[in-house]
């Protein structure tokens, strides 16, 4: 009997690999007892958890509303039934009718309470896959630019338009002519081509007027006789021979 009053201890192994006595203490259940070390927390639920069970007790009181609703018009029913003939019991029923009120009242109440809570979580819930979101798309980003130095960006694109510089002078180098035509005036040239516009100019000068005392080109007169008439058309043929066939049938 006295060993019955003593604690019972279970060893367990420490962090240095030595061994402890921990003493044991039963479960909130009484089945079995454990050290206490190994007690555990319950887990909270999970945001989905919570918004399933929320909307479960809303499904509740949403009934609980439309069986209250109907309780009133029955009661409502009743008070108009009895009236002034029996003014007991329609006192009666309206004061049923009052406390069913008060009760769906109170349930409108706890019914916003329920979903102004579940949109919380379902907000807080679409918040933080947001950030887990923006989070992973700025490790992606640091990622994507660890081996990159802004200074070897600038470094880089100073050569490429170093580069472009060249291409574009070797180009011009190539494209200029070389060993000839590089002499040449371009007044001299001007005054050339301005002496072959003017000889032109003299030559449609000179055939301008040289068509000008051509004789002029005499055209035949007009014959004073009648021409001869041409035959004459098919449509008066027809019409005649139609007119021969008419006189032989009459």
């Amino acid at each position: 009997m006295a060993q019955q009053g003593r604690l019972r201890c279970q060893e367990v192994p420490s962090c240095q690999g030595a061994w402890l006595r921990v003493p044991c203490f039963p479960y909130p259940t009484g089945k079995s007892s454990r050290p206490w070390r190994e007690w555990k927390k319950e887990k909270g639920p999970t945001p989905e958890e919570a918004i399933q069970k929320l909307k479960e007790t809303e499904k509740i009181l949403i009934k609980k509303q439309e069986f209250l609703e109907h309780k009133i018009q029955q009661e409502l029913q009743t008070a108009k039934k009895h009236g002034t003939k029996n003014k007991r019991a329609a006192l009666q029923a309206l004061r049923r009718k009052k406390r069913l009120e008060q009760q769906l009242a109170q349930t409108d109440g706890t019914l916003s309470t329920l979903e102004f809570q579940r949109e919380a979580i379902e907000n807080a819930t679409t918040n933080v896959e947001v950030l887990r979101t923006m989070e992973l798309a700025a490790q992606g980003m640091k990622k994507a630019y660890q081996d990159m130095d802004i200074d070897k960006v600038d470094e880089l694109m100073a050569d490429i338009t170093e580069q472009q510089e060249v291409a574009q002078q070797i180009s011009d180098a190539i494209s200029r002519p070389v060993g000839f035509g590089e002499d040449v005036d371009e007044d001299e040239l001007l005054e050339e081509l301005e002496e072959l516009e003017q000889e032109e100019l003299a030559r449609e000068v000179l055939d301008v007027e040289d068509k000008e005392e051509e004789p002029p080109i005499k055209l035949p007169s007009v014959p004073s006789t009648h021409l001869p008439a041409g035959p004459a058309p098919e449509a008066d043929e027809d019409e005649e021979a139609l007119k021969q066939l008419a006189e032989w049938v009459s």
